[in-house]
């Protein structure tokens, strides 16, 4: 089992940027691949960014390719995520899930394939 907890959430001007963290516990995560989805009111949950368990591999949606920016520490089962040049269309409930990869350099961009969640944190950006 792994627990996940988000943070970093925080109400910023459009332009502004913020950077998400994800802490683990229960389990290592170094050999989870990990993701960022967010999920606006009444629109479905999308997928921001992957990272491999490696951190080799990344993958952004189009939409925020370019201005953010999925690391992470394994030393410190820490997943985050760097927000610049945010729009108002960015703002989200922002959610760090967890995936048992296959292999180091695996990607997962599907929500049905992350069995771990955590709670999610609140990003609101003001035009």
């Amino acid at each position: 089992q792994v627990q996940l907890v988000e943070s970093g959430g925080g109400l910023v001007q459009a332009g502004g940027s913020l950077r998400l963290s994800c802490a683990a516990s229960g389990r290592s995560v170094s050999i989870y691949a990990m993701g960022w989805f967010r999920q606006a009111p009444g629109r479905e949950r999308e997928i921001v960014a992957g990272i491999s368990w490696s951190g080799i591999n990344t993958y952004y949606a189009a939409s925020v390719k370019g201005r953010f920016t999925i690391s992470r520490d394994n030393a410190k089962n820490t997943v985050f995520l760097q927000m610049n040049s945010l729009k108002p269309e960015d703002t989200a409930v922002y959610y760090c899930a967890a995936s048992a990869a296959s292999d180091y350099l695996r990607v997962v961009t599907s929500s049905a394939q992350y069995p771990y969640w955590g709670q999610g944190t609140q990003v609101s950006v003001s035009s």
